[in-house]
């Protein structure tokens, strides 16, 4: 396995408030067209782009670009696509000493955006993330061990996640997508940041009946009741509803005109991450974290769309 050079990265920065994400690097290939093929449909896009993606690097270039110090653990392949799709986090300034190349190829991404209203439809080919193992996880446990936050997707095996999740830093446990965890697992994550989808299938780990539930708010409840610290439930449009014990608050979105919704959900992760590793409350976060996540459907891309510091963001609940 080859470790990919960091860039240079500012020490006292580092100390203070890393964010370490463990996940997935993917090359997102972005075929933008009239409209989603239904089966068996055949339709002209319109334009394709090649960006760096995956749900892991797309979280970490979203906290790095909004000023946190970010370090990333993952892998891509040794083919065209492995420097492609590392790229991003390199130009936003995260340690990718993390990353390791392993042979045979670099996770993909097949992303088609619908030209009228930006929303997408994705399949991911794994490629290199399906390798990140325990044995990889640990080998970067300087890494985990002083980083603030560690923010965790489910775009890894869950073994990965396992041992990512083993240590004494606040963990971000973004289930998407929802893949089998160990419910002791789940327990650990403060928070734990799902879509309203992805929060029914997390209470089904439970054995919990979602049907059961009939309201944002009573699936953040039945998720706190089972020993979860936090949860946050993101919800698209209308923004996001979230609890770390009390009654649930919903915080909603900016009303922006969307161009495309790939990686908006990261984008929020990213910025929630950072903003706790900065110290701040959950409902402070999550209120920046819902601005960051609509500035990110007013353009087109993951990556490419995410703020910086410099960027202004619609107004929100802030």
């Amino acid at each position: 396995m080859q470790h990919h050079e960091s860039p240079r990265t500012d020490p006292q920065r580092d100390q203070k408030s890393l964010v370490t994400v463990v996940g997935s690097i993917n090359a997102d290939i972005v075929l933008r067209v009239p409209l989603h093929p239904l089966p068996g449909e055949t339709v002209i896009a319109t334009s394709m782009d090649v960006h760096p993606g995956g749900k892991g690097a797309n979280q970490a270039v979203a906290a790095a670009r909004l000023g946190a110090a970010v370090a990333f653990v993952g892998a891509v392949g040794t083919d065209a696509y492995a420097d492609l799709a590392i790229s991003g986090l390199g130009e936003a300034g995260a340690d990718v000493a993390g990353v390791v190349a392993v042979p045979g190829p670099t996770g993909q991404a097949f992303v088609t955006v619908d030209d009228r209203t930006g929303e997408n439809s994705i399949v991911v080919v794994p490629g290199a993330n399906a390798r990140v193992d325990r044995n990889l996880v640990k080998r970067q446990h300087g890494l985990l061990e002083r980083a603030a936050v560690v923010v965790i997707q489910g775009e890894i095996p869950p073994e990965a996640v396992v041992a990512a999740s083993s240590g004494s830093a606040r963990l971000v446990l973004n289930l998407a997508p929802v893949i089998p965890l160990d419910k002791e697992v789940i327990r650990r994550a403060d928070p734990l940041v799902v879509n309203e989808h992805e929060a029914r299938l997390a209470l089904a780990i439970f054995e919990r009946d979602a049907k059961r539930f009939d309201t944002d708010e009573s699936i953040v409840e039945a998720l706190l009741a089972e020993g979860i610290p936090s949860v946050v439930v993101t919800l698209g449009a209308a923004g996001a509803i979230f609890s770390s014990g009390g009654a649930p608050l919903r915080v909603p979105a900016p009303t922006v005109t969307p161009v495309d919704t790939t990686g908006a959900g990261d984008a929020f992760v990213g910025a929630l991450s950072a903003r706790l590793a900065a110290g701040e409350s959950l409902e402070a976060a999550v209120k920046f974290a819902v601005r960051v996540g609509a500035f990110a459907v007013t353009r087109r891309g993951a990556q490419p769309s995410y703020p910086g510091p410099d960027d202004v963001l619609p107004e929100g609940a802030e």
